[in-house]
């Protein structure tokens, strides 16, 4: 169960590639592209809701958030462009999977700020409780 698991989230983050060059294609709509940002953003990220590492829950996140997601974008973008773009994300596999240390960055830097964010907030709280 868990090989298939695996193999199911691995086969979503090549969709997600996919969806990734179509977000850049320039005959994909806004509303379209601004979605695949959010799906792509999340399943490249190094950070998950659950850690991959733990037992059959590490990749329950992959296994549904991802998916609708996918599946939402997927019919919001043009046949015709997901079809091109597809066919560009096989290829770029078989060749090797792109790094961009930057967007890696990037998406670290968001989730420090969102845990900065949550602790503040959390401390602003109980501050305001304990004057009470």
């Amino acid at each position: 169960m868990l090989a298939s698991l695996k193999s199911r989230a691995r086969r979503l983050k090549a969709e997600t590639l996919a969806l990734f060059l179509a977000a850049r294609h320039p005959a994909t709509p806004w509303y379209a592209k601004l979605l695949v940002a959010g799906i792509v953003a999340y399943a490249f990220s190094p950070i998950d809701l659950i850690p991959d590492f733990v037992p059959v829950l590490g990749y329950l996140d992959d296994l549904v958030l991802i998916p609708l997601g996918i599946l939402l974008a997927l019919r919001l973008i043009p046949p015709l462009v997901l079809a091109e773009c597809r066919a560009k994300a096989a290829e770029m596999a078989a060749t090797g999977r792109p790094v961009s240390r930057a967007a890696g960055f990037v998406i670290v830097g968001i989730w420090v700020a969102l845990v900065v964010l949550g602790l503040l907030w959390a401390y602003e709280t109980v501050s305001s409780l304990s004057d009470r």
